[in-house]
Order: C-alpha cells, then sequence, then structure tokens
C-alpha cells in the first residue's frame, strides 16, 4: 500500500483538524482560566493550517 503526496496531505489534513478541534473543546470546557484563549487560538491556528494542506491536495 504505497502513499503519495496526495495521500499524505489528506491524512495530516484529518490530523491537524481532529487536533484543532481538540484544542478548541480543551480551551472552552477545560481551561476557564487566561490559558483558555491560547488553546482556542492554537486550536484555530491548527485549522487553518488544515486548510491550506487541504488546498495543496492534487496541487503537489
Amino acid at each position: 500500500m504505497g502513499m503519495n503526496k496526495n495521500t499524505v496531505l489528506g491524512w495530516a489534513t484529518f490530523i491537524m483538524v481532529l487536533m484543532g478541534f481538540l484544542l478548541i473543546g480543551l480551551g472552552a470546557f477545560r481551561y476557564s482560566d487566561v490559558s483558555g484563549w491560547g488553546f482556542g487560538a492554537v486550536g484555530v491556528g491548527f485549522l487553518a493550517n488544515a486548510w491550506v494542506f487541504n488546498a495543496l491536495k492534487g496541487r503537489v
């Protein structure tokens, strides 16, 4: 089972979306102090990065 570049980018996108939602959830439900804002911001950054990876699929 060979993985080409598009498959790798697809898996990377999936993992980054999963981590983004996990970090946003941690910021919203676990940490109610200032650190929750940091977790939420990093989660949004993960989602933005996953969006870029998804846009690169098929062009690389």
